[in-house]
Order: C-alpha cells, then sequence, then structure tokens
C-alpha cells in the first residue's frame, strides 16, 4: 500500500468513530503515557493540538500543568517549512487557527530545542518498528532531525492506528516509543519492546 492509500484508509477508519470512542481511546491513551517513566522525568514537553478527528492531547496536557510541567505547542512557519515550540498556557487563550486549520500558539519566542525533553509526535499511522505516516508536509521529521534535539519522540494514538508496517523514505525519522489507548511501545529501532 503507498503511503497515499494509507493515509486514506487511516483517515477513513479515524473518521467513522463516534466522539465518545474517540475521547474514552484518547483519554485511556493519555492515562498510559502520564505513567511512563520518560513522561514523569520530562520536564519541557512539546505537544501537538489535536485535530476534530485525531487523538486528543487536552488530558496529556492538562496534567502536565498539574505537574508543574512546560508545555510547548508547534507554531509552523510555512515559509521556511519548520515547527517553532512556544510555550504554552491555556488551550483556549492566545491560540490561532493556521492556513490549514491547525491550532497554534499566537504568538511568543521559540523554545531552544535542546532544553526540550518529549515530543509528543501526531502521526496517522505507526508501525511495530516506531515509523510514522504524518500528513506528508515533514515537519516533524525535520524537526527530529535537528542537531540540537536530544529529547525524546513519543507517538500518540488510538490502536487502530497501528500498522504492520509503514513505507519509509531516507529522511524518515522513526519515533523512540509509542503509546496507544491499548498499550506503550518502545523502540531500538530494530524491534519493539513491550511493556
Amino acid at each position: 500500500m503507498t503511503k497515499k492509500d494509507l493515509r486514506q484508509h487511516i483517515r477513513g477508519l479515524l473518521s467513522a468513530l463516534a466522539p465518545q470512542k474517540l475521547h474514552e481511546q484518547s483519554v485511556k491513551a493519555c492515562s498510559l503515557l502520564i505513567e511512563t517513566r520518560e513522561y514523569k522525568r520530562s520536564e519541557i514537553i512539546l505537544v501537538f493540538l489535536s485535530l476534530p478527528n485525531e487523538i486528543d492531547t487536552t488530558p496529556l496536557v492538562l496534567d502536565a500543568w498539574r505537574n508543574r510541567k512546560r508545555v510547548l505547542a508547534p507554531k509552523v512557519n510555512w515559509d521556511q517549512r519548520r515547527m517553532l515550540p512556544i510555550e504554552i498556557r491555556s488551550l483556549s487563550d492566545d491560540l490561532d487557527e493556521s492556513r490549514y486549520g491547525l491550532r497554534e500558539p499566537a504568538n511568543g519566542n521559540p523554545f531552544p530545542i535542546t532544553d526540550i525533553d518529549m515530543v509528543i509526535v501526531p502521526g496517522l499511522g505507526f508501525d511495530l518498528q516506531g515509523h510514522r505516516i504524518g500528513r506528508g508536509r515533514g515537519f516533524y521529521d525535520h524537526f527530529l532531525a535537528h542537531e540540537d534535539w536530544h529529547g525524546i519522540a513519543c507517538g500518540l494514538a488510538l490502536e487502530q492506528q497501528v500498522i504492520d508496517e509503514v513505507p519509509i523514505a531516507e529522511h524518515d525519522i522513526p519515533i523512540d516509543m509509542l503509546v496507544t489507548d491499548a498499550e506503550i511501545r518502545r523502540f531500538s529501532h530494530k524491534s519493539p519492546v513491550k511493556s
């Protein structure tokens, strides 16, 4: 299956999910992530702000604030084709919608990439080797390939988004771990380790 076909297939699965089911699975996945040692050790986290048919990161963000973690969200610079990590203190104030319907910080200074402990990585699909299929623009791959990035890249998804194998390209950067509503998978970039 091509990346285009996979994107179409997974988008169909997600759009067929009832809102209540999506909410329940989102809460469960966020709860599993919150219990990981990687999350507990992280003080500065970059989190994607969810689209309507996507796993909801709200429970994760609220927990991070309760535990005095700093929460950043990506602001996309479309001209330079890169993401800028900007601190957020609210899920309702100081947010804008980009031209592609993404919620992002309205303003703020970019945070140093080297200080970020964990990036919560979105994706349409994830495989059992730690590869992902995104929306096709490569912003997260570009960000995770940055020479100053040394943190943990964690995919967050519904179990329905896990597939056997994602077709990969040379520029695709694998994630370190994947958390779904069903389980936590950690990768050595060779084979998954379940816990």
